[in-house]
């Protein structure tokens, strides 16, 4: 499973807004990589941040 899909997994798991750092620590990934995975999801819509630093997937 890529980075992409493994970030937008966690964040429909929890089910509430999470901010990068606790994505990376639920996912057992490098910050960076979630970084770029959640940009890739923001472009294509598939998350929303309902407050500022905190996302979730729509």
């Amino acid at each position: 499973m890529d980075a992409k899909n493994q970030v937008l997994q966690v964040m429909q798991k929890e089910g509430i807004p999470l901010n990068a750092g606790k994505i990376a620590e639920l996912a057992n990934l490098e910050r960076k990589v979630v970084d770029k995975a959640m940009a890739e999801l923001k472009s294509a819509d598939l998350i929303v941040s309902p407050r500022r630093c905190f996302w979730q997937a729509k």
